[in-house]
């Protein structure tokens, strides 16, 4: 688990231990601090909401969500919405759909967000059912609301960027190449991505 700052703190000295560029960011940054979010449909919604858009523009989206559908923004409740309604707090048609896919497989029992299966790659499948919720999604999805240990978000430009810089590659690796190079830290590549990202955003090469 990544959830804890003990854990955390534990997996990156395993890493270090094996990756030498890892060890140096953490002399230069130190330690990232652990990331939480809830599980569960409200994270995975707030997701949706917050595609594409800025921070703040998701946030005024969500009070008007509370606002018309209660703390939480209930699925059945959505699904009991019309267009115009949602529409009229900041969510676009293709929103919309999205929304909908994920409440309706909440409120069918056609995905259970509390009980996801412990293969992360059949979590991934199960979760990639709910339309907008792409591979990536998936992933930070179970890296940061569930807090499994070994998830690694290949395909996110800042953790290639990041990766690059820190064991010494001559350009930006691409998704393949960032996947091969970390198969030798599992079980710790959740870590590896978040020491990833804080090195992203506060390195100085």
């Amino acid at each position: 688990m990544v959830h804890t700052t003990a854990s955390l703190y534990a997996s990156i000295d395993a890493l270090c231990a094996i990756e030498p560029g890892l060890a140096r960011a953490i002399e230069r940054l130190g330690y990232p601090e652990p990331r939480v979010r809830a599980t569960g449909y409200d994270t995975l919604l707030r997701t949706i909401v917050g595609q594409q858009v800025s921070v703040a523009a998701a946030a005024s989206v969500w009070v008007k969500l509370e606002t018309l559908l209660g703390v939480g923004c209930p699925p059945d409740i959505l699904l009991a919405q019309d267009f115009d309604s949602l529409r009229g707090c900041g969510l676009s048609r293709q929103k919309q759909g999205y929304a909908r896919s994920l409440a309706e497989l909440v409120v069918s029992g056609g995905i259970d967000l509390h009980n996801l299966p412990e293969d992360d790659e059949a979590a991934i499948a199960q979760l990639v059912k709910i339309k907008g919720i792409g591979r990536w999604s998936a992933e930070i999805y179970l890296l940061f609301a569930e807090g499994r240990p070994d998830i690694w978000p290949a395909g996110d430009l800042a953790i290639q960027i990041a990766i690059g810089e820190l064991v010494g590659m001559d350009a930006r690796p691409d998704e393949k190449a960032v996947r091969a190079r970390a198969e030798g830290w599992r079980p710790h590549r959740s870590a590896a991505a978040i020491l990833a990202w804080h090195h992203y955003n506060g390195a100085t090469l």
